[in-house]
């Protein structure tokens, strides 16, 4: 079982920064592939970033390839979505999500855990 809880979404100008952070609780956090997800008003929840167990593998959307960094501690047990040059269209709900393997999938029905997501807010 994993809990997790996200924190340091806001409100950004665009071209600004955040960094967001989940903090797992459970035994198998340092076991299980991680990522983090978005859900715009109007539009499906979308994988942005994934990262294997040991960080040793990563995934980016296309739309944030060179801006967002995925990232973990497990001795912390966080994983960080660092988010730079921040858009518009990078508005949303972000939740973090863990699955119960030890590589990342891009499917959504592979993530078993949920966080109950953090509003990211990019003002033009």
């Amino acid at each position: 079982q994993v809990q997790l809880v996200e924190s340091g979404g806001g409100v950004v100008q665009a071209g600004g920064s955040l960094r967001l952070s989940c903090a797992a609780s459970g035994r198998t956090f340092s076991n299980s592939a991680m990522g983090w997800f978005r859900q715009a008003p109007g539009k499906e929840r979308e994988l942005v970033a994934a990262i294997n167990w040991n960080g040793g593998g990563t995934y980016y959307a296309d739309s944030v390839k060179g801006r967002f960094t995925i990232s973990r501690d497990n001795a912390k047990n966080t994983v960080y979505l660092q988010m730079n040059s921040l858009k518009p269209d990078d508005t949303a709900v972000y939740y973090c999500a863990a699955t119960s393997t030890n590589r990342y999938s891009v499917e959504q029905q592979a993530y078993n855990y949920w966080g109950q997501g953090t509003q990211v807010t990019v003002s033009s």
